[in-house]
């Protein structure tokens, strides 16, 4: 046992595992819940927080989301000063990481039981969706130089900007997990079930930092495309089978096919069996519904690689205001783009976090 522990081919396989028996857990804990709710009042409105929030039940939230935000953030900076090295087993800072996550998603399910508000009280339900598309959109961005953006072709990003995401995207994707699983009160609907199984899985996933499995490329898709599964799942279970859910669909394995498989090592032959294949199944679908609808397919892409370039272009900002003019230079700053330097390694200090 202890020897696959220590080997990071099985290291995403017991994160699902543990993903899995977690979410068994919150249903097993949540049958007790009866809870008095206000009718839905459409789509910005999240259905699942008390008609009548107190101090505590408010507090309770957000001193939790608080000191598992600040436990981790700390655990990240730790890693990246005194680690600094990819192993295949755990380092020490992993176990304390994994622990720790572990802890928090016990108080959280005690916080439900006795408080059950989440943050969702105080802030918009836009706020949660849009950090999990936050995180896949840095993904993008900090894997376009191993992968490309469109069709294996690396987008004009300054490399500067590819390694200042690579650097501190830990912290960000940390705040979008942790903050996403403290928006939510540990519920048993379907919706939310599929959704703290994919948290485990990001919350896992940022506690195996510097090891092997953190960057194994098969694993991160995986973790990518479960955005596809649940939006989908979560689309048929609002509206039905004649909803929205093909948009989810297509759309994400969209972005698979124009970007994300392209870092796998595939085949031309396989990759356009795979693309063919994709077109095909959305025709069939969309035929039996509406091909007028079809063209649904693209919005979801076009949104992610309109934000990549927007990201992109505040970092590069950031940066470019951040960085003092040199004496007998000029201060505009020309970015040095990916494409016209030699590649460094994939593999930046702290840039897997």
């Amino acid at each position: 046992m202890l020897s696959m522990l220590s080997n990071s081919r099985w290291l995403p396989l017991w994160g699902v595992v543990a993903a899995a028996v977690l979410t068994g857990l919150v249903w097993v804990f949540g049958q007790g819940l009866a809870v008095t709710l206000l009718p839905d009042q459409g789509a910005s409105w999240y259905y699942w927080k008390l008609p009548d929030p107190t101090f505590w039940t408010r507090a309770s939230a957000w001193l939790g989301y608080a000191a598992h935000q600040l436990v981790s953030w700390w655990l990240i900076f730790y890693a990246q000063r005194h680690v600094r090295r990819y192993t295949t087993g755990l380092h020490p800072v992993n176990v304390v990481a994994l622990a720790a996550n572990l802890g928090f998603i016990a108080l959280h399910e005690v916080q439900t039981r006795v408080f059950y508000d989440g943050l969702a009280q105080d802030v918009s339900i836009f706020s949660s969706q849009g950090s999990v598309v936050l995180l896949l959109i840095v993904v993008l961005l900090m894997e376009n130089r191993r992968r490309g953006l469109f069709f294996g072709r690396r987008a004009p990003l300054s490399a500067e900007v590819v390694r200042f995401a690579r650097k501190y995207h830990g912290y960000l994707f940390s705040w979008a997990a942790i903050y996403t699983f403290w928006y939510h009160p540990m519920e048993t609907t379907s919706g939310h079930l599929i959704g703290f199984f994919y948290m485990f899985l990001l919350l896992f996933q940022g506690s195996i930092f510097f090891t092997r499995a953190h960057t194994n490329r098969w694993w991160t898709l995986a973790l990518e495309l479960m955005v596809a599964v649940h939006g989908t799942l979560v689309a048929v279970m609002n509206s039905g089978p004649d909803g929205m859910w093909p948009m989810f669909l297509f759309g994400f394995l969209g972005v698979f096919v124009v970007t994300q498989m392209h870092g796998l090592g595939l085949g031309l032959r396989t990759r356009w069996t795979i693309g063919l294949g994709y077109l095909a199944a959305a025709v069939v679908v969309y035929g039996s519904r509406s091909l007028g609808g079809l063209h649904e397919i693209v919005r979801i892409p076009l949104i992610e690689y309109l934000l990549v370039a927007v990201m992109g272009g505040l970092i590069w900002l950031g940066l470019l205001v951040k960085r003092p003019a040199q004496p007998g230079t000029s201060s505009r700053c020309v970015p040095t783009t990916e494409s016209n330097r030699s590649a460094s390694s994939d593999r930046d200090p702290g840039s897997a976090v």
